[in-house]
């Protein structure tokens, strides 16, 4: 089991956090994602290490900015 944080921005309200849930949750192996829009982090719980191209490309995708892992 793999936990990572991610700093994404451009997220601002429910719709946002139901967004990235889905999408996010869509990919292999992920078994829960958690959006935080107060700190604009989203962690995702996976079965094996995320890739993280993948990930920036699934969120850009939806309309937001992955700006890398967060610290």
């Amino acid at each position: 089991m793999s936990t990572t944080t991610y700093a994404v921005s451009g997220m601002s309200c429910a719709h946002c956090k139901a967004t990235l849930t889905k999408v996010i949750g869509e990919l292999d192996g992920v078994t829960g994602v958690d959006v935080d829009l107060a700190t604009g982090q989203v962690t995702v719980s996976s079965t094996t290490e995320p890739d993280d191209a993948l990930m920036g490309e699934v969120v850009d995708d939806a309309g937001y900015e992955l700006t890398g892992r967060a610290a």
